[in-house]
């Protein structure tokens, strides 16, 4: 039989505690301990850049809290983080604020975000202090490290794209802060770094990200997220943002790996990456830093065309010179200068060549410089380094890496789907790096609160 709810009156007073109302196992309660050692003392290190006079300010904790809310649970919008703030019980808890208290205004994120946060490194600072947490409960090992990058949006749209010869900025009456950043940043850098291109096309309205088509094979501007992982649970250790091209994408991972020594006193035995960073002068410094690179090694020396590839001449490494299939020579200088030359490297690369006495009446020509004179072997300045991650390629560490490296991955499949972070709601490389820092803080405090459940099971 159907009833119906007899009792319409209100009741008018409420027994009511807010700790009551969250479950024991929900998220939030189980990552609100390692928080608030993160966010503990804080007010200290930004107190200088509060005023003290004026209207009283929100309490940064208030605001930190929140903006982790929003990135554990994917809510982009700040001012739908408000409106979920101020509705959902467990958020308030979580937040410190009780059923009459007033949530901030949208609007104090922008201001705290893009001065006092920012001024202050306070979000780099809480990261570094959530990896010191992880370290502490013993779930970084230090051993491996992987490395990767993925491509986030940027919010700019990739149908207003300029040649940058075609931007006058001194027309700008008033630009926008990722503009100002931006050429601050070109006044102050130097010529172009060796390797480095120049970007072909750039956003007016943020000018810091790359033209790529490396996401979706959809070409539009984006930032680089690059995550230094911990192999053993995956813990990210160092985040940095750069613009979405591979040359400031592997630059970027020395930078978090000497940060990341200095920082916490981690240094790895070795690295795994994917072949965009299996670059010569990246193995190199990797190798002089005695770190095992567990990368593939980013080689164009073989052909696909039937003929001798390089790895088919022997080097010799005491007289410097190649020896080819048919027994011959290749050396770097084949002639007697009246100043001897003893290095012929040209943009890292060392050109050693065959004598065409040598290679004309050869029987081997066809397969080996058809359509050449004489053969010539390119070999890198950096070989000796790349020779050594060829040979820790066939090794079971090695391939051990390979598997840890799809933790990496994994961590951008779960920020890009269930975390929805796909596009900057910020713009230019300190709001990117802003995003990142908080997206690495919430994927850190989620597995941080899974790995310390399981364990205490």
């Amino acid at each position: 039989m159907m009833g119906r709810q007899r009792n319409d009156q209100a009741q008018f007073f409420y027994s009511f505690h807010l700790d009551d109302r969250v479950p024991t196992g929900h998220l939030l309660r189980r990552i609100d301990v390692f928080v608030t050692q993160a966010l503990a003392g804080i007010h200290r290190e930004i107190a200088a850049f509060y005023s003290h006079t004026g209207r009283p300010s929100v309490d940064p904790k208030l605001m930190m809290r929140m903006l982790i809310v929003g990135y554990c649970y994917g809510i982009r919008s700040e001012r739908k983080l408000c409106e979920e703030v101020s509705l959902h019980l467990a958020y308030r808890w979580f937040c410190r604020l009780d059923l009459d208290d007033a949530v901030p205004d949208h609007s104090t994120f922008s201001k705290n975000r893009h001065g006092r946060f920012r001024d202050s490194d306070l979000l780099r600072l809480v990261f570094e202090r959530v990896v010191g947490l992880c370290l502490a409960t013993g779930l970084i090992k230090g051993e491996g490290f992987a490395v990767d990058a993925s491509v986030i949006e940027a919010d700019a749209s990739r149908y207003h794209g300029l040649e940058p010869e075609k931007i006058d900025w001194n027309t700008v009456e008033r630009p926008s802060r990722a503009v100002r950043e931006y050429l601050e940043a070109l006044d102050g850098a130097e010529e172009l770094e060796a390797g480095r291109k120049a970007p072909k096309v750039i956003s007016p309205s943020d000018p810091a990200s790359a033209w790529t088509a490396k996401a979706n094979k959809r070409v539009q501007f984006g930032y680089g997220l690059n995550y230094l992982i911990d192999n053993e649970h995956a813990i990210i250790v160092d985040v940095e943002p750069t613009p979405a091209r591979t040359f400031d994408e592997v630059r970027s991972t020395a930078t978090m790996l000497e940060r990341t020594q200095a920082r916490f006193g981690l240094k790895p035995k070795r690295l795994a990456a994917d072949t965009a960073y299996g670059t010569g002068k990246f193995l190199d410094w990797l190798v002089g830093q005695e770190i095992e690179p567990h990368i593939p090694v980013w080689d164009k020396g073989s052909r696909d065309d039937g003929t001798f590839g390089r790895s088919d001449f022997s080097f010799d490494a005491d007289l410097d010179q190649y020896t080819c299939p048919a027994g011959k020579t290749l050396k770097q200088f084949r002639r007697n200068y009246a100043v001897a030359r003893t290095d012929s490297a040209h943009d890292s690369i060392r050109k050693y060549r065959a004598s065409q006495k040598d290679c004309q009446p050869c029987e081997l020509k066809a397969q080996c410089c058809p359509n050449m004179a004489s053969r010539n072997v390119l070999r890198s300045v950096h070989e000796e380094a790349r020779d050594q991650a060829r040979q820790l390629a066939g090794t079971p560490q090695f391939a051990t890496s390979r598997n840890e490296r799809k933790k990496v991955e994994m961590l951008f499949a779960h920020l890009k789907t269930t975390l929805r972070f796909e596009r900057m709601r910020l713009r230019g490389l300190t709001g990117a790096g802003d995003e990142f820092h908080l997206a690495a803080i919430a994927q850190n405090l989620r597995r941080m609160a899974r790995l310390t459940a399981a364990a205490a099971a």
